[in-house]
């Protein structure tokens, strides 16, 4: 008995051994990815400046439904069975793509948005919906060391990664939808084919709080199962390490503006004694959060979930990123009480995203001004919604005095109450997070691991808002976020870039996921 055991324990070690031989001397998926993309590099990059040249704000239907119909032959070229999903007439699209792999017993689903952010802020060096290649980041201001604009007709040779291409979606979030579709490419000239089914989910109206995306999902359930969702929204970490993200905290928006005089006031005749709105305003926000951004409003933090072990273990394993971001910002102190980035990044989060009241510098006058306006974004931890916030904020804000209308106030509303408010609500998404432990979560780490060599930065939940709970919540399917953009690439600001070794990264790690992802889950 003790022979026969031994014999075939023997003959394990040697599959295993055999095996082993095979998987080295076999050519992996990044060698071949990456073989092909030496080769293309410009007909890469010449598919991705044309949707780039598309404008695409997400406010702009017709513009959207332009984007809609280059990206709808884009995906056709490739075999794909497309579908524009929409929650009715007027409404910006999605898109939905199948490539069915025969044989493949799992579907993986993509998800990535095509509609963008506003361009007409001040500072773009070039029209953001002209694309320009550029010699790398922008400088520090005034220091003179801007990259040079690189001219692709007198470049021989190899692209260099390092260059940067410069355009609204340059990051987000067109270049994933690139990169995926060139992944497929790669795969298929190399004679491999995908381990799962392949679906695309690609939004229209990320970039405006993805009102009708939860109609799109009612109506559209059954098409879009999956055995798993890949959001390929946000940045790689600081480090330049790639990272998966298993959560993205929830967003609420509000416009609040404060009431004065009727109309302007000389400030000599009239302070001390009329009340300014811009310093009203001022006590209002100071009386939500504190200077190390702890948020004053009594329970906010009571539905809060708390990490679990996993998750904690996770957040402390990510690499120190705060040294260098401090000196890359000129950051004199950051808020917090010294507490890391991403522990901060954990919590939820009030942020003043802008005010407005009158006018400063040569515009300024002696004046006491009518109203003044605040804009303030919440990030909210699961089980927040921003429902619950909207309720929490303004039971505050009366607690204080404040009388609050959803519409301009008239002269009566103001002469009768002392302390006027107007709130607009935008209430956006919840946030999310899908467990780190299962089968799904683990497999696609080991598929970005093996894409890039070396571990993964593994991220419970992202700072950023992106709607990850719609889909989970509705779809009762796993979502988990596989980034590739640059982290420094100026999304939802000016001159918004993208670096090319990010883009030449994202295809290699999606090609990986496609090529075998399926058999890691059936191991």
């Amino acid at each position: 008995m003790i022979q026969r055991t031994s014999v075939a324990f023997g003959a394990v070690l040697l599959l295993a051994a055999a095996l082993a031989v095979a998987a080295e001397t076999a050519p992996s998926v990044r060698d071949g990815v990456r073989s092909y993309r030496q080769a293309h590099e410009r007909e890469i990059l010449a598919e991705l400046t044309g949707l780039l040249a598309l404008p695409n704000v997400a406010t702009r239907v017709a513009d959207v439904e332009r984007n809609a119909d280059h990206l709808t032959r884009m995906l056709e070229r490739r075999g794909f069975q497309v579908r524009r999903l929409s929650a009715g007439e007027g409404t910006p699209p999605s898109l939905y793509g199948e490539l069915t792999v025969p044989g493949a017993k799992r579907t993986l689903m993509f998800y990535a948005h095509y509609d963008g952010q506003p361009v007409d802020q001040k500072g773009w060096l070039s029209d953001p919906f002209k694309p320009v290649l550029r010699t790398g980041p922008l400088g520090a201001p005034g220091k003179g060391n801007d990259p040079k604009d690189v001219d692709l007709t007198s470049v021989t040779g190899p692209l260099d990664p390092e260059w940067r291409i410069y355009a609204r979606s340059a990051s987000d979030d067109k270049s994933p939808i690139v990169a995926i579709l060139t992944a497929l490419d790669a795969l298929k000239a190399g004679g491999r084919k995908p381990s799962v089914n392949v679906k695309l989910f690609l939004e229209g109206e990320e970039e405006q709080g993805s009102a009708h995306l939860p109609e799109i999902l009612r109506r559209n359930a059954p098409l879009l199962a999956a055995d798993a969702w890949l959001l390929c929204d946000g940045p790689v970490q600081p480090t330049r390490k790639m990272q998966v993200f298993f959560g993205a905290r929830g967003v609420a928006g509000l416009e609040l503006t404060t009431y004065g005089p009727l109309r302007p006031l000389h400030s000599g005749h009239y302070g001390n004694w009329a009340p300014n709105p811009a310093v009203a305003l001022a006590h209002l926000i100071a009386s939500l959060r504190d200077e190390e951004g702890h948020i004053l409003i009594p329970g906010f933090y009571d539905d809060v979930r708390p990490l679990t072990a996993a998750e904690k273990s996770a957040v402390a394993a990510m690499p120190a990123v705060e040294a260098k971001l401090e000196d890359d910002l000129a950051l004199g102190r950051t808020e917090g009480n010294g507490a890391r980035l991403e522990d901060r990044l954990m919590d939820p989060a009030l942020n003043i995203r802008g005010l407005r009241a009158a006018e400063v510098g040569e515009g300024a006058a002696n004046a006491i001004p009518t109203e003044a306006q605040v804009s303030i974004d919440f990030r909210l931890v699961p089980d927040q919604t921003p429902q619950k916030v909207k309720e929490k904020v303004e039971a505050f804000l009366r607690a204080k005095g404040w009388t609050l209308v959803a519409e301009a106030p008239d002269r009566e509303t103001l002469r009768a109450h002392p302390k006027v408010a107007r709130l607009a609500w935008s209430l956006d998404y919840a946030a999310s997070r899908t467990d780190m432990s299962l089968p799904v979560s683990r497999a696609v780490v080991a598929a970005v691991e093996r894409a890039t060599g070396e571990p993964a930065v593994q991220v419970p939940m992202l700072g950023g808002s992106v709607p990850m709970a719609l889909f989970t919540d509705r779809l009762k399917a796993p979502m988990i976020g596989v980034p590739m953009v640059n982290h420094d690439n100026n999304q939802h600001g000016i001159n918004e870039n993208l670096r090319l070794q990010n883009l030449w990264d994202g295809i290699e790690i999606y090609a990986e996921l496609m090529a075998d992802l399926g058999s890691l889950l059936e191991k």
